[in-house]
């Protein structure tokens, strides 16, 4: 619940997109930029945390409720009377930042708390974050007001309540091992791992493609009700289509326990990875079909994210496991804002029914790996 709760602020500016863009006279489309700043501060926070390891030098569930705090305070910032499009990229960096305490820090806490069954747990712990993720969406839609206000606040105050319901309700676990002093080279160290190395390179894979996906959602949804000529209610499909993730997750939980984790990251990326190359045609499905291949599409673009993290945190020392997670979710999220910016570009030069094309590429790095033998 603390991880659904925080995890809302993640797209709450991006749910309310249109609303804050008219506030600005911009030649360009903020859309990819705002989500960006969030994962660059998320960037620049689990990088730190990872240096510094600090998630394994001090109590995660202290850090996660400062970090839940400040991320709802950075959040609430973006409705700074009169706020300049600087400051604005500013709040949502400052958002980001502090989102790095929040979701490593939570799959951190979980894995201190299980020697077995990780993946199922981190599958309930990932669901939480899709639907957090979606959460401002579904606001927005069913609002008790029509000003777009009303979802930043409404994520704030949830960010609050998680930070204070880890804090107070989930210690931390009882196979944290804490690590004494900073430790310089952990991160070279954990890459010579070659079943880490592995599972992180697959990992990168899945990451390419699925904060793009999401954060391209309702444009591919606006673009074919235009072809259509139909009406679609883009910020309910868009908690929908995003939200339904938390199905596969749990779902992929429970298969990992009987078929491992690896087979359901394989099959994840490369089903996902067939919707990619078949999206233009996409367009010219009926509405019935077109919305339940979106959702399917949903379930397995993210019901791999769990079992990537699980063999991440199996293949690292558990003293050692928070900083795992921390630097690859670093490294995963930079990725991110390069396709999330590349779609942004293309999104001016190409067709819209081309344009999750290039998000291929990821799925197809990820299989290679995860079908590579170990060196």
């Amino acid at each position: 619940m603390s991880q659904f709760f925080c995890t809302s602020l993640w797209f709450a500016g991006n749910a309310v997109i249109d609303d804050l863009a008219a506030q600005f006279n911009v030649g360009f489309n903020i859309l990819g930029y705002l989500l960006s700043f969030v994962q660059f501060g998320f960037i620049v926070g689990t990088l730190t945390f990872a240096l510094l390891t600090l998630v394994d030098r001090f109590s995660p569930s202290r850090i996660f409720m400062v970090c839940a705090f400040l991320g709802a305070i950075s959040n609430l910032c973006v409705l700074i009377p009169n706020i300049s499009i600087i400051n604005l990229f500013t709040a949502r960096f400052a958002t980001g930042l502090f989102l790095s305490g929040i979701y490593p820090v939570g799959m951190k806490i979980a894995s201190d708390y299980y020697k077995g069954g990780l993946g199922k747990a981190l599958g309930y712990l990932v669901g939480a974050l899709v639907l957090g993720t979606a959460l401002p969406h579904l606001i927005h839609e069913f609002s008790w007001s029509s000003d777009y206000r009303a979802v930043i606040v409404s994520t704030s105050i949830l960010s609050i309540i998680g930070g204070l319901g880890i804090r107070f309700l989930v210690p931390d676990g009882p196979f944290r091992k804490p690590v004494p002093k900073f430790q310089i080279g952990v991160i070279t160290q954990l890459f010579e791992i070659p079943s880490f190395r592995k599972a992180a390179f697959g990992y990168f894979g899945h990451m390419w493609e699925l904060y793009a996906f999401w954060a391209f959602i309702p444009i591919m949804l606006k673009r074919y009700s235009d072809l259509q000529s139909i009406h679609i209610k883009t910020s309910f499909w868009s908690f929908i289509i995003i939200g339904v993730g938390v199905i596969s997750c749990i779902l992929g939980g429970f298969i990992s326990l009987k078929s491992g984790s690896k087979k359901v990251a394989y099959y994840s990326l490369l089903i996902s990875g067939i919707l990619c190359i078949t999206s233009p045609f996409l367009f010219g499905l009926s509405p019935e079909l077109f919305m339940t291949i979106m959702c399917i599409w949903g379930m397995v673009v993210i019901s791999d994210s769990p079992q990537f993290s699980t063999m991440i945190a199996a293949a690292a020392p558990a003293e050692n496991r928070g900083t795992a997670l921390t630097i690859t979710n670093c490294i995963g999220f930079a990725i991110t804002i390069i396709s999330i910016q590349l779609l942004t570009f293309l999104a001016e030069k190409i067709d819209t029914t081309l344009l999750f094309l290039p998000l291929v590429f990821g799925p197809l790095f990820g299989v290679y790996y995860l079908r590579k033998k170990l060196i």
